[in-house]
């Protein structure tokens, strides 16, 4: 409960979605000094959306550290997030490829999965990590661009790179999508976001079913409070002050904190594990 920053925190605003992790302070941590790694996905080959900063770096890292070679999707006006995380994919020994694009575009989807096959040769695990929001404090507010912008860049996108990659994928393989715990427990403030989680989750567990004869695994991932650059993006100044205080452990969770779920999803140990739900809430219980 000591070991990681809690609120009050004092970090600017900002005011482009998603975020960039050089101006929040603290920044977060994402397993850069603690993740060790042991062999769990040598010779992998994964893609990880959002991949540049957040949740998605901290995956990235403890795939490259476990011996996954690792595409990482991002918006092309987060380069340098993405050039960061690709250097710490490169320090573990593993190969990193960068595809910039935003995953609302339909033939975006596709490259990145034709892409990643093209210089792997094969793929064996994709992480759905991309996601917007951003509260509101009524209907009124939520605009249908921002409805449908959201429902295409969260829901839309895992529907449309599940497809494409699936193609490619042998029994074994891994879908891991990130949800929330908002898909259980829906915040007013966050009415657009919640929904495509809820979506998400549902369709994981029926895309098990789907693919279960295939040998193919999907499972979901659901996050409390996370400090990420998403935050100060999207969220209100005292939001964000007292961001992850009223959890049960009193504070956010780090990205780091999340790598372990997806590691265990995407490996072999995980192997009767499909159409299930992980949460990493900080104690919020997830049904």
């Amino acid at each position: 409960m000591t070991d990681h920053p809690s609120a009050p925190f004092d970090t600017p605003l900002q005011d482009r979605i998603p975020g960039q992790t050089a101006l929040m302070t603290p920044k977060p941590d994402h397993g850069e000094e603690s993740y060790r790694g042991s062999g769990r996905l040598a010779d992998k080959v994964a893609i990880i959306t959002g991949g540049d900063s957040g949740i998605g770096r901290a995956v990235a890292i403890a795939f490259a550290r476990e011996g996954a070679d690792v595409a990482i999707s991002f918006l092309p006006e987060e380069m340098d997030d993405a050039k960061e995380t690709a250097s710490w994919i490169e320090k573990a020994g593993r190969r990193a490829l960068l595809l910039a694009g935003d995953v609302k575009d339909r033939t975006v989807c596709r490259e990145i999965v034709e892409k990643t096959v093209a210089e792997f040769g094969k793929l064996d695990v994709l992480v759905n990590n991309a996601a917007f929001q951003i509260e509101r404090d009524s209907l009124d507010e939520v605009s249908e661009d921002e409805w449908d912008e959201t429902f295409a860049t969260n829901s839309g996108a895992v529907f449309r790179l599940t497809r494409h990659a699936v193609r490619h994928m042998k029994p074994g393989a891994s879908l891991i999508h990130t949800v929330s715990v908002n898909a259980d427990q829906p915040k007013p403030k966050l009415l657009a976001y919640s929904a495509t989680k809820a979506a998400i989750q549902n369709f994981s567990g029926g895309i098990a079913t789907l693919l279960g004869e295939r040998g193919i695994r999907s499972n979901t991932v659901a996050p409390g409070p996370i400090w990420t650059p998403l935050i100060p993006a999207t969220m209100g100044g005292e939001h964000v002050r007292q961001f992850g205080a009223d959890s049960p452990l009193g504070r956010p969770g780090q990205p780091s904190e999340l790598a372990a779920p997806y590691v265990m999803l995407a490996s072999d140990e995980a192997s009767y594990i499909s159409g299930a739900t992980i949460a990493v809430t900080g104690g919020v219980p997830v049904i």
